[in-house]
């Protein structure tokens, strides 16, 4: 008995209602396509050639090999299409070897995110720390006025940042710069520091590879003590002591480029490839932070002042909250609170007699270098 179904020749808009019939001759069965009405025919597909397409609930779209792209058979119904899958094995088994592959893929595609993703949480940070001792230092530090003059283009107003403080022979910058000198002396360094403490509404600092180290005048307003000042600056410092920023260069670039090259931008998993390298930056630049924490306690060995002042700066200006705590894996800093109690672990063991980092008269100074500050807390020293 023929079967009712919609015939797409593939050339012309036309929809035609035609029966199918199935023909075995031979060892090649045939599927007859004729108009419904006055049984012309209207074409022979070979059984072999046959494929399914994608079609809605109880519905079968049949396409073949060597017919026009856009040629289809469509036959509706549940038991209409019963009867074509039971005359034609063949497509059963197409589709079962079409969803095997798609399987396939899927688990080969995950299998790849997944080594890739692991690679590099543990790959890319040995490899960038590697790479980045090769890099000569008067590249990086080309790299780094780079950067800053792309920051203050983006940041600036139309004459850039502008510093507090202009003269470097004043008693604040030069408290600042020897306070820098002595804090990198002995980490080997190739860099020679540049502090800038520049006018900003943003409360932040950071260092640039080569040896820029910024300090924004929003920030300084609320630092309260030399010692959250001191830590902060001596945080940045260790940044630039390491070349964490070179390392993040290096480690940023690697990770896009990889999961690009592998993965390429394919749908579904483009998603998750993001994520990923976000969570490996992220895991890298947590890491950063803490061996920059550990280099400004180590400062403090030397010099007195607490190194968990910066957790207390840090946390005034913008303190951890539900959706921070909630999203702390893929946080580039570690919680204050986490930061904090590390820190003052750190500084338990300072030793005693140490000369404090800045002068009465050079906290005055700094405190002021950008216009007036709100009164100073006392400071308390703390073993």
């Amino acid at each position: 008995m023929a079967i009712a179904a919609r015939f797409h020749d593939g050339l012309v808009a036309e929809v035609e209602a035609v029966e199918l019939e199935y023909q075995a001759t031979g060892a090649v069965g045939m599927l007859v396509i004729r108009r419904s009405g006055d049984g012309a025919e209207l074409g022979r597909w070979p059984a072999t050639t046959l494929y399914a397409l994608h079609g809605r609930r109880d519905e079968l779209r049949l396409g073949a090999n060597g017919q026009p792209a856009g040629a289809r058979v469509v036959v509706e119904g549940q038991h209409d299409v019963a009867r074509v899958l039971a005359t034609l094995p063949v497509l059963t088994e197409k589709r079962r070897q079409e969803t095997g592959r798609q399987v396939r893929l899927a688990v080969t595609a995950t299998v790849a995110l997944a080594a890739v993703i692991a690679a590099y949480l543990y790959g890319v940070p040995l490899l960038a720390s590697r790479i980045v001792g090769m890099v000569p230092a008067a590249w990086e530090a080309s790299l780094g006025e780079t950067v800053a003059g792309q920051m203050e283009a983006s940041l600036g107003e139309s004459g850039g940042l502008q510093l507090c403080d202009a003269n470097p022979d004043s008693l604040a910058n030069r408290a600042i710069a020897r306070f820098g000198a002595e804090a990198l002396a002995g980490s080997g360094s190739p860099f020679d520091l540049d502090i800038r403490v520049v006018r900003s509404d943003i409360p932040n600092a950071f260092a640039l590879p080569g040896g820029q180290v910024f300090f924004f005048s929003s920030l300084l307003e609320q630092a309260r003590t030399q010692d959250e000042f001191a830590g902060v600056l001596a945080h940045e410092i260790g940044h630039v002591a390491y070349r964490h920023g070179m390392e993040q260069l290096i480690s940023t670039a690697g990770t896009g480029a990889l999961i690009g090259f592998i993965l390429g931008d394919m749908t579904g998993l483009s998603v998750a490839a993001g994520l990923g390298a976000t969570m490996i930056d992220a895991r890298f630049s947590r890491d950063a932070e803490r061996q920059a924490d550990a280099f400004a306690a180590q400062v403090a060995q030397r010099l007195d002042f607490n190194p968990a002042g910066l957790a207390d700066l840090i946390n005034r200006v913008g303190a951890d909250d539900e959706f921070a705590r909630a999203l702390a894996l893929l946080n580039t800093h570690p919680l204050t609170e986490d930061r904090k109690a590390a820190l003052e672990i750190l500084s338990q063991q300072r030793p005693t007699g140490l000369e404090p980092p800045f002068t009465a008269a050079e906290w005055r100074a700094i405190r002021s270098m950008c216009g007036a500050a709100p009164a100073a807390e006392p400071r308390t020293k703390t073993k």
